[in-house]
């Protein structure tokens, strides 16, 4: 049985989805008005390792996000660069879905364009209108906070507290905290509505989207530490006042923040990092690895020292992986007297590693058995007591991990990593000749790399 850490009620719950092994899962895409970033990665290769988890154990998951293709940052940005703001979303848009196939997140289903589903916003707000849990002023058409008492249960806040610190910067408001749901604009992009022409407010559009594809209520929600308050505050209030239905989702799952030094990611202290700009330094398995190395709701910590830790215990996986398979060709015997205790070993490891992952996905708690399992299986295969009725088994369970954590535990890369190693080598060598004096030599080495197109330039 799955138990999920719930945001709702602060408690790790039994997972029962709502139609008996269905599962709708629906994570906050991205605004797509820049490249994504390494916070992004952490929380969507999360959600991919939940849902490729949920479907190993027989779910049959529906996995939903939005992308936000029409907001502020992406008008702000068009005007900036002198693009179409729509053009400039889809751009960013494509990028993104690259950004997430390279970095193994390929279990979303759709990815629903907010632009895309305007009439079923429209008829959203209609619907808070004429429930009066929604009002209309020159500005726009604003949700009425004070229409739903329950506001701030998911956050664990109160509205009277929550007002003590809000302003109003917006007369037309009946309260502080009343949120947009259709903002009035006659500067384009804009759209028709029955409130005259304008755009959508940011949390409607999720609301409008999962309504549609899910229904009033469904099982899985998931996003960012950060989503919390006020957007999935504003979504529980939409959605629950529309139909009448609660909870409007069974489980709200929120990954932690991923931080760069101990310092939160921002372009202002110039420690914000794209994807795009970090895999040109690593492979996506090391960073996938860097991800799953930590619990989803625990805060991360990205270092380049942490990251090649992260490299190293993936390394130690590989390397396994090619032993086994270096064997399956050789003459190792087909069966040995150590065979039971093996199978023991790999029965335990298996048992352990999916305990883990059903206690709330705890990624690094299954590799913790993964790495016991790979020492003590070390010792036997470093004193040959190893046959190939067990490493047929090893394989067939690093192919069923692998595809649950969405890394190819089996793919030979140990190439790539010597040769690394060997440029290292002959780097360190060649700075040894040139603290001797040795030029002619070290020059000679600079040369021949160079012609293997590995170019060394020395700087101070």
């Amino acid at each position: 049985m799955i138990k999920i850490y719930n945001t709702l009620t602060r408690k790790k719950e039994k997972f029962k989805p709502m139609n008996e092994n269905r599962v709708n899962l629906f994570v906050c895409g991205p605004t797509v008005y820049d490249n994504a970033h390494i916070g992004h990665a952490r929380t969507y290769i999360s959600f991919d390792v939940i849902s490729r988890y949920l479907k190993y154990k027989g779910f049959s998951v529906f996995y939903l996000q939005n992308i936000t293709d029409i907001d502020n940052k992406i008008i702000k940005r068009a005007a900036e660069t002198g693009e179409d703001p729509i053009k400039l979303a889809r751009k960013f848009e494509k990028k993104y879905i690259e950004d997430m196939k390279t970095l193994g997140v390929e279990n979303v289903n759709l990815y629903a364009r907010a632009t895309e589903h305007l009439p079923e916003i429209i008829s959203q707000i209609e619907t808070l209108l004429s429930k009066g849990f929604a009002y209309e002023t020159e500005s726009g058409v604003y949700f009425d906070e004070s229409q739903f008492p329950e506001f701030g249960k998911l956050s664990n806040r109160n509205i009277e507290d929550l007002n003590v610190h809000r302003v109003n910067p917006d007369s037309t408001k009946r309260n502080p905290g009343d949120f947009a749901l259709w903002k009035k604009k006659d500067e384009k992009p804009f759209w028709e509505s029955p409130w005259g022409t304008g755009r959508p407010g940011w949390h409607i559009e999720d609301t409008a989207i999962t309504e549609e594809y899910f229904g009033p209520q469904y099982d899985l929600h998931g996003g960012g530490l950060d989503l919390i308050f006020p957007h999935h505050e504003a979504e529980i209030a939409q959605m629950e006042s529309t139909s009448s239905l609660k909870p409007m989702v069974r489980y709200w799952m929120h990954t932690g923040f991923l931080n760069v030094k101990g310092e939160k990611m921002s372009k202002s202290l110039g420690n914000f990092i794209t994807i795009r700009e970090l895999l040109k330094n690593y492979s996506p398995e090391v960073f996938r690895f860097f991800v799953i190395s930590t619990h989803y709701r625990s805060p991360i910590d990205f270092s380049q020292e942490i990251l090649e830790q992260s490299h190293k215990g993936l390394k130690r996986i590989y390397k396994l992986a090619e032993t086994v398979e270096d064997l399956l060709e050789s003459e190792v015997p087909q069966n040995s007297a150590a065979d039971k205790h093996q199978i023991k070993l790999l029965t335990e490891t298996r048992e352990k590693f999916l305990e883990a992952m059903d206690n709330d996905f705890n990624t690094p708690l299954a590799l913790s058995s993964l790495f016991d399992f790979i020492r003590e299986i070390n010792r036997d295969i470093n004193h040959s007591k190893i046959s190939k009725y067990i490493l047929n088994h090893i394989k067939i369970f690093l192919l069923k991990i692998g595809d649950i954590l969405g890394v190819d535990f089996l793919t030979n890369r140990q190439h790539d990593d010597l040769t690394e190693e060997l440029v290292d080598l002959i780097t360190n060598i060649r700075e040894k000749l040139r603290q001797k004096n040795e030029w002619e030599l070290a020059d000679d080495i600079r040369t021949k790399l160079g012609e293997l197109n590995i170019i060394i330039e020395d700087k101070k």
